[in-house]
């Protein structure tokens, strides 16, 4: 039995250890969810509600072949990051119908990998959110159990209380980052279905003038 107790102790002791490093990952959570959160309000602010593209237009209008491409590219309402990929397969004019189309299959790639990168942050704020809230909870409930069996009122509700709060914290982070992610994937597929679409009109368009 004192064996047992000793080990149950060392185990308690390890285990409260943990308490103020899980608090202090929560606290960082927390603030890496606020600064997706401004991102994610800037973004909207300076780039989307400045989209305005009308695919099919835009194809035509390239097509077409009135202006040069990369003009009715820099004048469209792309985002500034499509615009820059869409130019830069026009500007090599000098080179290979095979080399032009792996440069723009690579600009779609860094594109499509820019995009999973900053998606990455908050899709682990939404799997690692409730998990450190959950270690927030159950740890001070051990010394808030030993507390109440010595009728210390103030040391139980102090544990609930920090039980409580990186409940929440967690629960609010991982719900804020389910909605970034959300909102940002569908962003993010879009562009990237627009930009393939109108780099497939600008190689073809190059081709034919080749």
């Amino acid at each position: 039995m004192n064996q047992a107790s000793e080990l149950s102790r060392i185990l308690r002791s390890i285990c409260a250890s943990f308490e103020k490093p899980v608090i202090v990952i929560l606290l960082i959570i927390l603030a890496c969810t606020l600064v997706l959160l401004g991102t994610l309000i800037a973004e909207i602010i300076t780039e989307r509600r400045h989209l305005r593209v009308w695919v099919p237009k835009l194809i035509d209008e390239i097509k077409k072949q009135d202006v040069p491409p990369a003009l009715c590219i820099k004048r469209s309402g792309l985002l500034k990051r499509q615009k820059i990929a869409l130019i830069e397969v026009t500007d090599h004019k000098d080179v290979t119908d095979a080399m032009r189309e792996s440069l723009a299959i690579r600009l779609v790639d860094e594109a499509k990998g820019r995009c999973e990168t900053i998606v990455k942050l908050s899709d682990l704020i939404i799997r690692i959110g409730p998990v450190f809230g959950l270690l927030g909870t159950l740890i001070p409930l051990g010394p808030g159990i030993i507390a109440l069996g010595q009728g210390d009122t103030l040391t139980l509700s102090q544990s609930l209380l920090t039980a409580f709060d990186t409940t929440i914290v967690g629960l609010v982070c991982a719900a804020i980052a389910t909605v970034i992610s959300i909102v940002r994937k569908r962003w993010y597929s879009n562009d990237i279905s627009v930009l393939e679409t109108l780099m497939e009109c600008v190689l073809e368009v190059e081709k034919k003038d080749a």
